[in-house]
């Protein structure tokens, strides 16, 4: 459990790690993916940031809403993400205690002390570093003022965008904000047991013999209680297991492929449910996607799943395109895992919901539109097609589902889970899981 601390107990002093983490959060606020913002930062220096870059992504709204208050006008994105960093670390301790479970809790002083030498050693911030100071000191004095004058905004209530908070109490009028509350609670560490290396007994046991608490979920799953770097954990070079959440685990096991099939994962990368088709049964896979750098992770993980083999073909291209990889001859089973917001997996990845806009929930339903109507022709008679979406916006789910079928009267609904909504708040590991849509369909003979 967190404790409160004048002396972090992270390696690096806090100022770098402030001032690495504003940095990451200044490309956030220029458009770019948490994921892609990190890999820039000094390996030293990547576990603590990232630690407070994912805090920071989770309070974000609430920060930039006090920040409003606090300053006219930033002189700079480094300043404003600098300050807005170190706001989210002078939150409520429980709310940071439950932002991330192991992140030190640093006395407000400490924080304050720490940016200010952040500013002062970094020459663009060097003479804001008074405006810095006096920002953060003032929000010590009048938190509670502050809170006040930002309570009826929704991103500070909710850190997320206010058009998304409006989509999901229509959507969803009695779920809404636990969906939204589950967004800022860190996901568990899921596995899924590659049987074709072991079995989940073995796993258990290897994990139980390393110290590791760790329980079953689902059919081919297992949850650590607390997440470890997986390169450390028993099995890893064995390939042994893959990362992947119990609600991503379905979709293989939905489209239950048998041995014999020819089978497409028709947006592949990373290639979790790629690896998962071919643990299920032996078959003809086809693993295709529009990004040919993403393509080699699929590559990496089927290697080190030692799943590769001649019957598993790996190819670049735009599923929408069929002219461009379709040899004309049908699969029995097309997985379509489309493009879309992820707006269900924001526990996982706390960015998305600062890099979307309102009209790319409109922009990606327009592509899986494209990219499933091309898909269905791939389809043969009597074989099946499995939507997915890691979304939660019905636009890219239900409504997509029975539009699809208004299309295409050869297709048959069969059943599938539909809707999932993301389970966190108040769940154990074992029974929480991100936000998915499945729709199967199959095609009459």
């Amino acid at each position: 459990m967190a404790t409160r601390s004048d002396t972090p107990n992270l390696a690096p002093p806090l100022s770098s790690v402030l001032l690495s983490s504003a940095g990451v959060v200044e490309g956030v606020l220029d458009g770019r993916s948490l994921t892609d913002a990190l890999s820039d930062v000094d390996s030293a220096l990547r576990p603590a940031t990232q630690a407070v870059s994912f805090h920071a992504m989770r309070y974000l709204g609430w920060a930039d809403a006090v920040g409003r208050e606090l300053v006219q006008r930033y002189p700079s994105v480094l300043f404003e993400s600098l300050l807005l960093v170190s706001l989210t670390l002078l939150k409520e301790e429980g709310d940071a205690a439950l932002a991330v479970p192991g992140m030190p809790i640093y006395a407000p002083h400490t924080v304050v002390d720490q940016a200010v030498t952040a500013a002062s050693n970094t020459r663009s911030l060097a003479s804001f570093k008074g405006m810095l100071n006096a920002c953060l000191r003032r929000f010590l004095r009048e938190r509670a003022v502050l809170a006040a004058a930002v309570a009826d905004s929704l991103e500070a209530q909710w850190n997320h965008p206010g058009w998304w908070v409006k989509q999901l109490t229509v959507a969803y009028p009695q779920q809404w904000q636990e969906i939204l509350a589950s967004a800022n609670v860190p996901a568990p560490l899921t596995l899924r047991v590659n049987r074709r290396r072991a079995t989940r007994e073995k796993v258990l046991e290897a994990f139980q013999a390393a110290g590791l608490e760790a329980e079953a979920v689902g059919e081919s799953g297992v949850v650590l209680a607390t997440p470890k770097p997986v390169i450390h954990l028993p099995g890893f070079s064995e390939g042994w297991w893959s990362v992947q959440d119990a609600g991503a685990q379905l979709a293989a096991e939905l489209l239950a492929p048998k041995d014999g099939m020819r089978v497409l994962d028709a947006c592949a990368a990373p290639g979790g449910k790629t690896a998962h088709l071919l643990e299920l049964a032996e078959v003809d896979l086809l693993a295709l996607d529009a990004d040919a750098e993403r393509l080699t992770r699929v590559e990496q993980n089927l290697d080190r799943l030692r799943l590769a083999s001649k019957r598993v073909k790996l190819k670049a291209a735009d599923a929408a395109d069929l002219d461009s990889w379709w040899d004309g001859k049908p699969f029995d089973a097309v997985l379509a895992d489309v493009p879309c917001t992820a707006s269900g997996i924001v526990r996982r990845h706390p960015d998305i919901r600062w890099l979307r806009r309102e009209n790319d929930v409109r922009r990606t339903a327009t592509l899986q539109i494209n990219i499933l109507d091309a898909l269905w022709q791939t389809v043969a008679p009597g074989g099946r097609l499995l939507y997915v979406t890691c979304s939660v916006f019905p636009i890219e789910g239900a409504r997509q589902a029975l539009e699809f079928l208004q299309r295409h009267p050869d297709a048959t609904r069969l059943e599938a889970p539909g809707q999932l909504l993301p389970v966190a708040v108040d769940a154990t590991p074992a029974a929480q899981h991100d936000g998915f849509f499945y729709a199967l369909f199959a095609k009459q003979s």
